[in-house]
């Protein structure tokens, strides 16, 4: 299909919400009428050749008395949903009144099969249907969408003579055009576009990260695809489309599955639909809803390729609750056996819980295939540094560094997002490093690596274009240090948290002792160091060298010593301001002098 008859089909059902829905919804609402109705209009065309067929399955099982027919009359339709009811949505165009539409319209939803019932059920599309009936739009509405001005049917509408009048829409195009309603949508809503909606320039990003490094590795086989915090479904679609491509481009014929959770109901029935649209039924039913953290839908599961964008600054205190308080946690994600710790605790702050979907990725990898796994999130610099040694977001940076999963963090521009203009990262991990990368981090310093947009969406006012992309896979594909990548080992970012004490004098100088005849140390007095676990010979000789020569009574509370890890771009990437020369300083001065020559004498004459 050309752009033309694609963006003839966007225009027009995008037009219909300015046509009917003017004045009984706020813009910002206009989206609970057209995305459910894109729907159904499209899974109703799809079924239409098949109705009269499922019509007369359902007579002969009801005449057998079979209760269950859903499976049945999905075969018949020879599709992954159906609809029973009597109704094709043309038919309900010709109603006499609009309560009589209204009781038919509800009928003809009912008889959708279960999976389309539960779209419709976390659009809450059923609770427009009296604001409709009563603003008298419904009968407007789908006589719109089924217009013959345009075709939304797998199937092509010829003229007269048999030829081609509007061509056949496919399962994948369909896809397309639902991903650009839901994108303007998100553009005109874009307060609140961020929490679900990621740009397409940054997930094309992250799927070159994941792929990119082995390309050369994809074999005839079946991946799969995860992404704990899945929106709209935007990256799993993405990740999809480029494995697809380079399978082909490699020659190789890959099967890839889709799974993903999503707490938010209209975002999991917009995955749930847009799969159903695509023609991926199968898919869609590897879609979960509920929260990721308290209610882990593939607990049992691990994935080839994961990725996420987690909701960063929002409080995880409900999932806590559920998971036992955050004391209580015990889930294995969250509270493992590490570090000669039986229950090493990883558990953040309730008041930001994005480390808990890095977690909960890196417990997913596979571990006994040849690509084990490969992990992009986007993340903000709170899980960089976040966190005191011994502190959960530490805890979770130790663990992930230790076990030498992070193969590297990019640091994108400011703006890139609707909803927030703070600095973003992208995370990206492997249990399968390649040789060069074995115990080492690699940073890259993306921050300027950008195209200003003519027009903001929302805050975000930049872009990462397909040659900006390129240079930034450069930088992460040479490995090599660049005034924008540096390489560190991992123990770089790791420090030991040393707590020092001088001991307690009263009043005459005597040395303070408990009963056991061990010496108290003064609370007053109590301070702590930070020990980078590379300096040369360790704890005891930063001790020896930066602490006795000051307070030579000083001892460590070896019991209260932690390790901890943080990640400083601003340390590692600082670019000092370039002081003015005293030449320039001295120019400036008289060139001022000369401006204001005889100023004042000019003022003083007046007075």
């Amino acid at each position: 299909m050309g752009n033309q008859i694609y963006n003839q089909i966007v225009c027009f059902i995008w037009g219909i919400a300015d046509d009917c829905l003017f004045n009984v919804y706020v813009r910002g609402k206009y989206r609970d009428v057209i995305l459910p109705m894109t729907v159904i209009r499209r899974l109703d065309a799809v079924l239409e050749d098949t109705k009269d067929d499922v019509l007369k399955m359902k007579a002969t099982l009801d005449k057998a008395g079979i209760v269950n027919q859903d499976e049945a009359l999905c075969n018949v339709a020879k599709q992954s949903f159906c609809n029973k009811s009597p109704f094709r949505l043309k038919d309900l165009t010709s109603r006499a009144t609009p309560q009589k539409l209204k009781t038919d319209f509800i009928a003809y939803l009912d008889g959708f099969s279960p999976n389309v019932q539960e779209i419709l059920e976390k659009f809450k599309f059923r609770n427009q249907i009296d604001t409709l009936v009563e603003a008298d739009r419904l009968g407007a509405i789908i006589e719109k969408f089924v217009s013959p001005a345009i075709n939304v049917s797998p199937v092509p509408v010829l003229n007269d003579v048999g030829e081609v009048k509007l061509p056949a829409l496919d399962n994948h195009t369909m896809g397309t055009i639902f991903e650009e309603l839901i994108r303007r949508f998100n553009e005109e809503n874009n307060e609140e576009a961020g929490e679900h909606f990621t740009p397409r320039d940054v997930v094309e990003l992250m799927a070159d990260l994941i792929f990119m490094p082995i390309a050369d590795k994809i074999k005839d086989n079946t991946y799969s695809v995860y992404d704990g915090a899945s929106g709209t479904g935007g990256m799993l679609t993405v990740l999809q489309e480029r494995l697809l491509l380079l399978a082909q481009k490699k020659n190789k014929k890959v099967s890839i599955h889709l799974f993903g959770q999503e707490i938010n109901p209209e975002t999991y029935a917009i995955t749930k639909a847009d799969m159903l649209l695509k023609g991926d039924g199968g898919e869609a039913d590897h879609i979960a809803y509920g929260s990721t953290l308290s209610a882990d839908a593939f607990s049992r599961r691990q994935f080839d390729f994961m990725l996420s964008n987690p909701p960063y600054g929002v409080s995880w205190k409900i999932d806590a609750e559920k998971l036992g308080g955050k004391k209580g946690i015990t889930d294995t994600r969250f509270v493992t056996q590490f570090a000669d710790d039986a229950e090493f605790q990883m558990i953040p702050r309730v008041s930001d819980g994005q480390l808990l979907f890095l977690l909960n990725n890196a417990a997913k990898m596979k571990e006994t295939t040849e690509l084990g796994s490969r992990i992009a999130e986007v993340h903000n610099g709170s899980s960089l540094f976040t966190g005191d040694a011994g502190q959960g977001e530490s805890n979770a940076r130790r663990y992930l560094i230790e076990r030498d999963l992070v193969e590297a963090i990019i640091a994108l521009p400011e703006n890139m997002f609707y909803n927030t203009g703070i600095a973003t990262y992208i995370w990206i991990l492997s249990n399968r490093k390649e040789e060069r990368r074995k115990g080492k981090i690699q940073l890259i310093d993306a921050t300027e690596l950008k195209l200003p947009l003519r027009k903001n969406l929302g805050k975000k006012n930049c872009e990462l274009t397909t040659e900006i992309r390129k240079q930034i896979m450069d930088l992460f594909l040479d490995f090599k240090e660049t005034e924008n990548c540096k390489i560190f080992n991992n123990s770089d970012f790791g420090y030991w948290k040393i707590t020092v004490q001088r001991p307690l004098l009263d009043d005459d100088g005597k040395l303070l002792t408990d009963r056991k005849g061990n010496r108290q140390a003064d609370r007053e007095l109590t301070d702590t160091e930070q020990i980078p676990l590379n300096y040369e010979g360790g704890i005891k000789a930063f001790f020896k060298k930066e602490v006795l020569p000051y307070a030579p009574d000083a001892w460590i509370d070896e019991k209260k010593t932690q390790i901890g890890y943080e990640i400083s771009f601003t340390k590692h990437f600082y670019k000092p301001v370039q002081l003015r020369t005293l030449s320039e300083i001295v120019a400036d001065i008289r060139t001022l002098e000369q401006e204001t020559d005889g100023l004042l004498d000019e003022i003083l004459n007046s007075i």
